[in-house]
């Protein structure tokens, strides 16, 4: 049983984040003054529909963009201050990404795929080692069009962890995957967060990963509208959509 999330150390804390896109004469508000702390080793997901902010909020975190206002820091890191050599930094050493389409290149296997990653981290594992915590240590030397579509999605989160990331940022993983497919991947997801102690942010339009979450926070029209720690998390065995 995890502790309370007061009783943790929060890897992130984000205050009044706004972030406005322009074009031309139009302004998008994608996020309208959003406030969350995230915690060390926490199992989180973002909910919400197409155009709520889920995607945004993520990219900021990640350091792949830029607030327009407010501000976010990862621990003692203020990444709306950090210049882009920094924001490099953080990223190589601290994230790991997943995102919808597995984005493997073609003409590499799977250990070469996830290789790519573990030839710039600080302190990675070995690839081979990545691929046997997803269950792939038999398919080291297929290439991604020898594998169905889970076991792509599964080499991208191979590849991800391959550095050994402080946290890991999923942009809805399961969105191109059949429900039986996307239960294995959040299993594999789920597996990694216990396993690592990885604070693990799931980005999804879909209620039912909520019910795995060890907390859920709901955006709606670029505002946090709800957040509630699960009582009882369920395996994503029993999820069904």
């Amino acid at each position: 049983m995890q502790a309370p999330a007061a009783d943790r150390e929060a890897v992130f804390r984000v205050r009044g984040l706004t972030r406005v896109f322009r074009m031309g004469e139009v302004e998008i508000h994608a996020l309208r003054g959003v406030d969350l702390d995230l915690y060390a080793g926490e199992f989180v997901v973002l909910l919400g529909a197409s155009g709520s902010g889920k995607s945004t909020l993520l990219n900021i975190l990640g350091g792949l963009d830029r607030a327009t206002s407010g501000e976010v820091r990862h621990r003692d890191q203020d990444l709306g201050r950090a210049d882009e050599a920094a924001l490099t930094r953080y990223r190589r050493r601290h994230v790991g990404f997943v995102f919808q389409f597995y984005n493997l290149i073609a003409s590499l296997t799977a250990r070469e795929n996830v290789a790519i990653v573990t030839e710039i981290a600080e302190a990675p594992m070995d690839p081979a080692d990545a691929l046997a915590l997803v269950g792939l240590q038999e398919r080291l030397d297929h290439f991604p069009a020898q594998m169905s579509g889970g076991e792509q999605q599964r080499v991208a989160i191979a590849r991800a962890i391959a550095k050994n990331p402080e946290i890991l940022l999923c942009d809805e993983p399961t969105g191109a995957l059949d429900s039986a497919t996307g239960v294995r991947v959040l299993e594999v997801l789920e597996d990694i967060n216990r396993r690592l102690g990885t604070t693990t942010v799931v980005i999804t339009h879909n209620a039912v990963i909520a019910d795995m979450a060890d907390r859920v926070i709901r955006l709606s029209d670029g505002r946090v509208v709800e957040a509630h720690v699960n009582e009882r998390k369920a395996a994503p065995g029993e999820l069904h959509w």
